[in-house]
């Protein structure tokens, strides 16, 4: 119960995010919302300066964080661009595809095994991935594509993480995560910069705070609850942002995004649940076993 309490809290910090960003607007170039939405978040990471100090980065480890921040923030860029084009009901639905790219990329890169059920549900989740662009029906928006390729990005962003957790802490990856975007992202703001209002810097500085709590209460979810338990509450993002940007946004409630949001995100939650069986038969002994 205390997982699904963080996670329902997850859940409802991140569509915040999403909500703040779409009050922005495009009042603010992406590339610089994004920067300012990382630059103001810096303060968050001062707590994890020591760790990062005493880690310590070899060369092979930065050059891989210095990877995750590249890809990381033409991410965010484009995540910022489509929050401006599209509904937040089809922004929120394909942020489910990235972790179908997750695993595809841990078996090609990381070595992971690809078993059938994997590929059904990757099949399936795609399926839904096309039920929400329903090309040829409607058309395709440059946010769309947008989210396509952000998706791309953060799966390669986030099985770097995976790599670099099992050697430094996560404090240390965060951190990184953090300070390498920034940079990323500053190039790009200079070339668009317009002076935000205290306002907007205000509403960004809100959403750098959005993020890392619900990235902290995320995990304070996983060390409560089984990621096969916390997974599926996650459909209730798709839930609020779909009530959210009817009510607030005046956006049309679209079935077929709702639909094709579900599918994505049962084959997501289907693969989370079968690694957890697979690993609780790892570690749970046999019944005679048990029987001292």
């Amino acid at each position: 119960m205390a997982g699904i309490g963080w996670m329902l809290l997850t859940g409802l910090l991140f569509v915040g995010v999403t909500a703040i960003v779409k009050h922005v607007g495009s009042g603010i170039p992406a590339a610089e919302a994004a920067f300012l939405r990382y630059a103001l978040g810096l303060v968050f990471i001062l707590p994890m300066l020591g760790a990062m100090w005493r880690a310590g980065l070899d060369r092979r480890a930065a050059l891989l964080f210095g990877a995750r921040g590249a890809a990381h923030s033409i991410g965010v860029m484009l995540w910022f661009f489509a929050m401006t084009q599209i509904p937040l009901a089809e922004v929120t639905a394909m942020n489910y595809i990235s972790p179908v790219y997750v695993t595809v990329g841990a078996a090609l890169f990381l070595g992971e095994k690809l078993a059938a059920r994997r590929i059904v549900a990757v099949g399936f989740a795609l399926l839904g991935a096309l039920i929400i662009l329903r090309p040829g029906v409607r058309e395709v928006s440059a946010g769309h594509l947008a989210m396509l390729v952000n998706a791309v990005l953060f799966a390669a962003s986030y099985l770097i993480a995976k790599t670099m957790a099992d050697r430094v802490s996560p404090a240390v990856v965060v951190g990184w995560l953090s300070i390498t975007v920034t940079i990323g992202l500053a190039p790009f703001a200079y070339m668009v910069w317009v002076w935000p209002s205290w306002s907007d810097v205000g509403w960004l500085f809100l959403v750098a705070a959005f993020a890392t709590a619900g990235h902290f209460t995320m995990t304070l979810a996983f060390r409560a609850a089984p990621v096969a338990v916390t997974q599926p509450v996650a459909f209730l993002q798709l839930v609020w942002a779909t009530s959210l940007g009817a009510l607030v946004f005046a956006e049309p409630v679209d079935g077929w995004v709702v639909f094709g949001g579900v599918l994505i995100l049962s084959s997501v939650s289907f693969m989370t649940w079968r690694e957890a069986v697979i690993k609780r038969r790892a570690v749970t002994p046999v019944a005679l076993a048990t029987k001292v």
